[in-house]
């Protein structure tokens, strides 16, 4: 199992590093500015793809971790833990999931969202002592640091793996140590940042990335998605009755009339309207076959033979 580090391996991080192609960059007009910045970011995608086979690892301990009752935690520090906390923030509006599926733990608390606070990424044995309060067997913990050696999530990662968890952790240093008793490393490399150090640039569009790929992915594995469509969304409000009913006329081809007939007996519930109207069974029968496959809407219309 993972120890929690009393001290830190300093090995250079590649985003620390002066950029060789942006020296002059003080230089520049303003255009020429963004014209190099812009440049530098789409070096992202590229760095993201090399990484792909082990972020699809993750998506798996994530969908196996969800589907057997636990919890994903996200854990960063700076920029990394904001970007976490918007992205478990996004999931419960966009899939309707609960709440608790998805939990960000950021350095320094929420006073650290908005305001550095002073050593909290430094700080080991609070990232533990957070992760072992919070993280039951069975869970999967996502650790996200640019440097690769944040103590905060280190020691949280440890406590994790202690406690049962599968961990993860996404880098932005390939030259750096492993930690022991991790699952799987992301080492994503994008490099020198175009000011040396300014982490919220290459490598947190980096982990922006990651993270909207890995959520979307779990969500999809999961069966809140049919097609390209989000499915599980509730309509709560006026707009979202209206995105219902278009998804459910794109996905179907039935006319507003039938959607807003089928979405009234099926309780507002988009999934149930959609196997109810490609199937042609009642709301019942498609209410239970969901239930019964994982509310995956593709396999409950295979399990009454429906063939698109």
């Amino acid at each position: 199992m993972m120890t929690v580090p009393q001290q830190v391996v300093h090995v250079n991080s590649p985003t620390e590093q002066r950029n060789p192609r942006t020296t002059e960059i003080d230089r520049m007009s303003t255009i020429g500015v963004l014209r190099l910045i812009n440049a530098e970011d789409r070096r992202v995608p590229e760095a993201v793809a090399e990484v792909l086979p082990e972020l699809a690892l993750a998506v798996d301990l994530a969908v196996e971790a969800l589907r057997g009752g636990g919890r994903v935690h996200y854990v960063g520090a700076g920029t990394s833990g904001r970007l976490a906390v918007l992205d478990a923030a996004e999931l419960v509006p966009t899939f309707n999931v609960p709440p608790d599926w998805f939990v960000a733990h950021h350095a320094g608390g929420e006073r650290a969202l908005r305001s550095p606070v002073e050593n909290a990424e430094d700080d080991s044995a609070d990232g533990a002592a957070q992760l072992a309060a919070a993280v039951e067997p069975g869970d999967f913990v996502l650790g996200l640091t640019a440097s690769g050696r944040t103590p905060f999530v280190l020691g949280a990662l440890g406590a994790a793996s202690r406690r049962g968890a599968r961990t993860a952790l996404v880098s932005g240093n390939p030259q750096g140590i492993r930690p022991a008793g991790l699952d799987v490393l992301i080492p994503v490399g994008t490099g020198p940042e175009v000011i040396a150090g300014s982490t919220r640039m290459k490598a947190g569009t980096a982990q922006k990335t990651i993270l909207t790929a890995f959520s979307t992915a779990t969500m999809i594995k999961l069966g809140r998605t049919y097609s390209n469509l989000m499915v599980s969304v509730r309509a709560t409000n006026a707009k979202l009755r209206g995105r219902t009913l278009r998804i459910l006329r794109e996905a179907t081809g039935a006319s507003d009339q039938d959607c807003a007939a089928a979405l009234a007996e099926a309780d507002g519930d988009l999934k149930v309207a959609l196997v109810r109207l490609l199937s042609g069974v009642d709301s019942a029968t498609a209410t239970a076959l969901l239930a019964a496959n994982g509310g995956h809407v593709r396999e409950a219309l295979s399990a009454c033979a429906y063939t698109p």
